[in-house]
This record gives C-alpha cells, sequence and structure tokens, in this order.
C-alpha cells in the first residue's frame, strides 16, 4: 500500500473550480514532486492530503487513513510545512526559533534532538531571534525544522525552498533526502523544475486542477524514436548558419528561447568538442552544455504550455 493514495480529488471554492480530477500514489522512501503553473492546484491538493481542507469528492489516504475521519490518529505521523509566514505555521510572532522548535518537540513522543536540528539548518546564530525578525530564509527554514522534528512517517511540503539562497536551499535539500533514506513519504509542491530533478523519485505534473503527467523524471523526459541532441546557453542570437558550417551533415541547430540553442543530429564527443570551439573562437563559453532527450523543463511547457517560474 502506498503512504499516499489520492483518487479522483476535487475541491470547488463557489464558482471555482480548484481541483477538477487529481489522482497519484506517493510511496514510502520516496520523494514526490508536484508540479504545476500557479492557480493549478498543488496547495490546494496538498492541504487536502495533510487534513487542513475539506475535499469535495474522491478520496484521499495517508498511511491508510482518512486525513479528515481519523485526522486525530494522523497528526501524529505527519509533518506539515504550509506557505505563508507565521500564520500558516502557528507560530507567535515574537515567540523565539529555539523556543518555538522546542516546544513543538515537547508535543511528540520521540521527536529528534531540537540543538542539532538548528544545526543542520543553519539556524543556531538566531535562537533567540522572535520569529519576526527572522529573514525570510530564516523563517522558511524553521517551518521545515517544526515540520520534521517529530520524527514523521510521511510529510507535505509546500514550496519548502521559496525564498531560500543557494546554500539555503542545498541544506533543505539534504535533509529531504535524509527524511527520505529514513523511509519517510515526502510529497512537496514546488515551481522550481531544477528542485524536481533534483530531488524527486516521482513528479506529478497537475494543470487546471487535473493531473497531465505522471512518472519518473527519467521517464516523463523520454521519447521512443526522438533524436539526440546537444543543449548550450550564450548570448542571444549567435549566427546559427555560420555554426551549422562546422557541424556534421545531418545537424540542426534552433534557437526555442533567446539565448538557449539546441543542436541536434548525431551527438557525439566531437559535436560537443566543436560547438564548443565554435564559441570560444568568439570569445564565448558555451555555458550548461548538456546532452539529453529534453529536459524536465521541455516536458513541463509542451503540457501546460506556460514556463516555470522560481
Amino acid at each position: 500500500m502506498a503512504a499516499v493514495e489520492v483518487s479522483s480529488l476535487a475541491k470547488r471554492y463557489s464558482s471555482v473550480v480548484a481541483v477538477a480530477d487529481v489522482s497519484f500514489r506517493a510511496a514510502a522512501g520516496e520523494i514526490t514532486a508536484v508540479l504545476g503553473p500557479n492557480g493549478a492546484g498543488k496547495t490546494t491538493t496538498v492541504e487536502i492530503c495533510a487534513g487542513l481542507r475539506l475535499a469535495d469528492g474522491g478520496t484521499v489516504r495517508v498511511l491508510g487513513l482518512d486525513p479528515t475521519r481519523d485526522g486525530a490518529a494522523l497528526r501524529a505521523r505527519i509533518g506539515v510545512m504550509p506557505q505563508g509566514g507565521s500564520t500558516a505555521s502557528g507560530v507567535y510572532p515574537s515567540a523565539r526559533a529555539g523556543e518555538v522548535l522546542r516546544l513543538y518537540a515537547a508535543l511528540h513522543a520521540h521527536p529528534l534532538p531540537v540543538g542539532p536540528l538548528l544545526e543542520r539548518l543553519g539556524l543556531t546564530a538566531v535562537e533567540r531571534t522572535p520569529w519576526r525578525r527572522l529573514s525570510g530564509g530564516e523563517q522558511q527554514r524553521l517551518s521545515l525544522a517544526l515540520c520534521m522534528v517529530g520524527r514523521p512517517e510521511a510529510v507535505f511540503l509546500d514550496e519548502p525552498t521559496a525564498g531560500l539562497d543557494v546554500a539555503g536551499r542545498h541544506a533543505a535539500w539534504d535533509l529531504v533526502n535524509q527524511l527520505k533514506e529514513a523511509g519517510v513519504a515526502v510529497v512537496l509542491t514546488t515551481h522550481a523544475i531544477d528542485e524536481a530533478e533534483q530531488l524527486a523519485d516521482s513528479v506529478v505534473i497537475i494543470d487546471a486542477g487535473r493531473v497531465v503527467a505522471t512518472g519518473s523524471p527519467a521517464a516523463l523526459t523520454h521519447r521512443d524514436g526522438e533524436r539526440p541532441r546537444l543543449q548550450f546557453d550564450a548570448p542571444a542570437g549567435l549566427a546559427i548558419g555560420e555554426l551549422l558550417v562546422v557541424l556534421p551533415a545531418g545537424s540542426a541547430v534552433t534557437e526555442p528561447e533567446p539565448g538557449h540553442y539546441v543542436v541536434t543530429g548525431d551527438v557525439t564527443p566531437q559535436l560537443a568538442a566543436d560547438v564548443a570551439a565554435w564559441c570560444a573562437q568568439r570569445g564565448l563559453i558555451a555555458e550548461r552544455l548538456t546532452t539529453a532527450a529534453r529536459s524536465l523543463e521541455d516536458v513541463f511547457v509542451e503540457l501546460t504550455g506556460k514556463a516555470s517560474t522560481p
């Protein structure tokens, strides 16, 4: 049995359909990323799974329990990191970071040690700082600590790295991966495609309240019969025709977005070297030069018609 099972989930707010038909499963010891443009229904779906909202249709089971009917039994076994600052996190604005985490820890039978958790998230220096005086990134990291201090069996993370700097993102990623390694079922929403590619075992793409694709990142980006391709970034408006002259016959070069180039054909180490050398001769660096059939970003745009937003 999956740790989280969602079937034909539906939710309306008056005349607005927030979730029309969402079904997916999330396994224990895996990270499931829910992707979608703004207003797709990601947050509503996660909030229903966490027992924070009532569904209008469909079924949800978390650890075999109904989040609404069995909420009292389920709350001690899950962790929730909502969006929305102190109100959503249930934190008094004047409460100090360390006090809040110790209070949450005291509500659980076997909590994680507070000191090491603060240290792992880079919060030791602000342990005595009130929530309202923490930076947005510090509040985000404390919310993540509150979510996991009780050793949950399943966690729901709504945009867990929003507002974090690079170091903060990687610290959060490390903790999410540690949850996975401990056998926890992790369900997270994100706008960051690279985050889903880095973390997720399974991806659920939602658009207009409906699931439009599910699968592992590798399965979603693979398409039978698709030609291999090389991608790189450089200043927009390069002379593509001149680049084609130095490439093998049968190659093609496009610029689907300004500054992003795709070379298709017989993708070999020599082809990659030819592209890099051509750029170098013009005083340019072929940045983020990679070979892949297509990226998760490509799949997302293809299915939703919208680019992701960090």
